[in-house]
């Protein structure tokens, strides 16, 4: 489990914190620089980052052309941003990871609980599924609208995620058994002169 005061204070205080930290346990990583790139069936597994200007490189390289998931909660890191540019390190900070992240789960959570009538576990369970494929149904999941409060666990009315701009977020299926791992393409000799983007023609693209 991560630690357990970072969570008290960073959490969303639209979501309970037990819940919080059940999404954290399931869906999560205890790595704030953890950064997971995956394209249609397949994994890429890029040189794990050891600094916070490593992990942003790796994120503004591949985000809008895989899905690029980023910290402790395994934000998706495209989401609400138009341009890879305008993401920033907050997204690996500890605490600022944390805040985004489990007020968009929030959202997700009040989506699947605006439809399921089953168990609150059950929900809970769907919800973790919605949030690690990005799919909830056909939809994209972070880009519904949030139904509001729901009754338990209550998790708030305010959709406290970035948004507004453009999502550059691809989400497919999350990681799993049956799926190919890949290399990255190399890197610049110069970190400072590396694109943002790179050659997956030969990747499948997973429906928009």
């Amino acid at each position: 489990m991560f630690d357990a005061a970072l969570i008290q204070q960073c959490a969303d205080p639209g979501i309970e914190i037990a819940t919080v930290e059940r999404f954290i346990a399931e869906a999560g990583s205890d790595n704030p620089l953890a950064v997971s790139i995956t394209s249609g069936n397949r994994i890429i597994l890029p040189q794990a980052p050891r600094s916070a200007d490593e992990a942003l490189r790796l994120i503004q390289r591949f985000v809008g052309q895989a899905s690029v998931r980023v910290g402790i909660t395994q934000y998706p890191a495209g989401y609400g941003v138009s341009a890879a540019a305008e993401i920033s390190a907050e997204i690996v900070d500890a605490c600022s990871n944390i805040r985004m992240g489990t007020a968009l789960f929030g959202k997700v959570y009040r989506i699947v609980a605006a439809e399921e009538t089953a168990t609150n576990s059950t929900i809970f369970d769907e919800a973790v599924a919605a949030w690690r494929t990005g799919r909830y149904g056909v939809d994209y999941v972070f880009g519904m609208p949030d139904p509001g409060q729901v009754a338990e666990p209550e998790l708030g009315e305010a959709d406290q995620s970035s948004g507004g701009g453009k999502d550059l977020a691809v989400e497919t299926d999350a990681p799993g058994s049956g799926r190919e791992t890949i290399s990255p393409p190399e890197e610049p000799s110069d970190p400072n002169n590396a694109g943002i983007r790179v050659d997956l023609s030969r990747i499948p693209k997973s429906p928009e």
